[in-house]
């Protein structure tokens, strides 16, 4: 039997990982490790037109799969080009390994060409970031990246030189048992004793509710009933908290509606469940606010607490739920339902009258369109700026569909390539990239790689031929619009030449039928929707502030606009309300 090299060695450690494929661009320096997964059938190497995407598709993957995912990029500009996509799987706490791969190691530190030093590069996008000189370092120093980025979940990035990468690994190496899930993390008895005391002593309490609570809705829910709490959610916490909840006063945040803003700020105790909430001009600074969270360096960063909870969201109310005593008074949760449907009634109005004939499209009636058709388990991918609003108003969560973005690194370009990485993860399972064309134009290259492996991602363009967000933030700061209009051509007509289906929308009545076909054809397929670029609804005493950067620093009103089935999921809601 032939005698393993190191890169072979990378390659069955990261397999017996859980690491299904490693998205990347060969290079000379990486090429020891593609031979190396090439002979290794556990794992893919996927080849994207750019190393952005390979991050980013590697990011998605994990953050559907919950599992570790890997990318991989060569020297200098190869790896380079990996570290946008990082910064967003890492702020997005998803595990995984990216390879950085290096100059020769006789030549590091002697501007050799295509030096770089991605130790230095990779620092803050990391939790874990070595450098591997020799291969008796390989198998520990590979482990210890895979436990700091499914442990503490996020990157680890490992810099190998091609040299190394090539050379026989190490005779007596030793097959260390590796950590591949993250174990539940409950507070202590002090801590939960306190929080049972807070809540008991408050007579108003409300939920706010982020990414963290994925896996505990069902905790959440017999908490809320408990307590008789409203519970409003982050944009990051739509999907796992909102659906099947009799308590959903909304979203907070400049994308928000409904009455979770009122239902945050007239409560006595706030709860902040798994939610580092980036946004404190939207937080209260007048009534008590407890927090729990995983990481207990997110503890109080956003606003000062009266108790901090280190723990998971489940465990922890798994802990505190049957301590606390029942509350009988629901005239709290009860008023913050009734402001909820009743924000939602005044705002829905406004793109009900005559939507189906408005020309150009209101982008609001497609993503409308687009929730309505999709399935009940399919992956959304969504595009930073104004396709963010689209998502967080229309989608409807269910328990099943995901919804994922680059909603704290806050990213353009990222809807088609984390589609990359959702659909790998299942072949049969719809995928749709809510895509801008700003953003699509960016990494347009890699809707090649949907041809390439005939992934059926449906992208869905919402075409307003500007960087809409870009000219609402220039407009309420007072300034004229300047570079932020695309001169676009015909993406469909793009999609076609390069083998993919593609349909151009500019007419209402063509949408339905134009997305039907797409979600039938077996491939990837491109709906390119010509939207109205003015489509945003703004109230009067919006201010810059609010607006530049996401920056919510001084105003404390949200944007307006419509909010499609979640009226109707706040009228179901009234139901309990008992009648006077």
């Amino acid at each position: 039997m032939a005698k393993q090299n190191v890169a072979e060695q990378f390659v069955d450690i990261l397999a017996r990982a859980g690491v299904k494929r490693m998205y990347g661009v060969v290079g000379d320096s990486l090429n020891p490790v593609v031979d190396a997964i090439r002979r290794n059938a556990a794992i893919d190497w996927i080849h994207v037109r750019h190393e952005e995407t390979a991050a980013f598709a590697a990011g998605a993957e994990a953050q559907v799969t919950g599992s570790l995912a890997a990318c991989a990029g060569s020297c200098g500009p190869g790896n380079l080009h990996l570290i946008n996509g990082l910064y967003d799987a890492h702020r997005s706490m998803a595990p995984v390994l990216a390879l950085a791969s290096h100059i020769p190691s006789s030549e590091i530190g002697l501007g050799y060409f295509q030096e770089t030093h991605p130790e230095l590069l990779f620092q803050e996008c990391s939790h874990y970031n070595e450098m591997i000189s020799h291969p008796e370092q390989m198998p520990r120093l590979l482990q210890t990246a895979i436990q700091h980025a499914i442990g503490r979940g996020g990157v680890s990035v490992v810099t190998m030189p091609g040299d190394v990468a090539s050379k026989p690994a190490p005779e007596k190496s030793i097959e260390h048992a590796l950590v591949t899930e993250r174990p539940g993390v409950r507070p202590g008895d002090d801590e939960i004793d306190k929080l049972c005391r807070m809540v008991d002593e408050a007579k108003r309490v409300t939920l706010f509710c982020g990414s963290g609570t994925a896996g505990a809705h069902a905790e959440v829910m017999e908490f809320a009933e408990k307590i008789k709490s409203p519970v409003g959610h982050a944009l990051r916490g739509k999907e796992w908290i909102q659906y099947d909840n009799p308590y959903d006063v909304g979203m907070s945040g400049l994308l928000g509606y409904g009455a979770a803003y009122e239902a945050t700020h007239e409560c006595d105790l706030l709860i902040l469940l798994g939610t580092d909430f980036p946004y404190n001009a939207f937080l209260p600074d007048d009534v008590k606010i407890v927090q729990v969270d995983v990481r207990p360096e997110h503890l109080g960063r956003r606003s000062k607490l009266d108790l901090a909870v280190w723990g998971d969201v489940r465990e922890t109310l798994r802990c505190l739920t049957p301590r606390v005593k029942p509350k009988s008074d629901r005239k709290f949760l009860d008023r913050m339902l009734k402001k909820h449907a009743g924000a939602l009634e005044g705002v829905v109005k406004a793109y009900t009258r005559k939507v189906e004939k408005h020309v150009p499209i209101h982008p609001e009636y497609v993503a409308s369109v687009l929730d309505d058709m999709a399935d009940d388990d399919a992956v959304f991918t969504v595009d930073t700026g104004m396709n963010n609003v689209w998502a967080a108003r229309y989608l409807t969560p269910n328990g099943k569909r995901r919804v994922i973005g680059s909603f704290s690194h806050g990213s353009m370009a990222n809807a088609l390539p984390q589609a990359i990485g959702a659909q790998f993860t299942d072949l049969n399972r719809q995928v749709v990239a809510m895509a801008g064309d700003g953003g699509f134009s960016m990494l347009m290259g890699d809707f090649l790689t949907l041809v390439q492996y005939d992934l059926p991602v449906k992208v869905v363009l919402f075409n307003n031929s500007s960087l809409g967000m870009v000219e609402l933030e220039m407009l309420v700061a007072g300034l004229p619009s300047y570079g932020t209009t695309n001169k676009n051509p015909d993406f469909a007509a793009i999609a076609r030449a390069a083998g993919a289906y593609g349909v151009r929308v500019e007419k209402p009545k063509q949408l339905q039928s134009a997305l039907k076909d797409a979600f039938k054809h077996k491939g990837p397929a491109l709906v390119d929707v010509v939207t109205d670029p003015n489509a945003l609804s703004i109230p009067p005493k919006i201010s810059a502030e609010m607006v530049t950067g996401f920056a919510l620093s001084a105003s404390k009103i949200v944007l307006d606009g419509g909010v499609g089935r979640m009226l109707q999921m706040a009228r179901s809601n009234l139901r309990n309300v008992p009648r006077p």
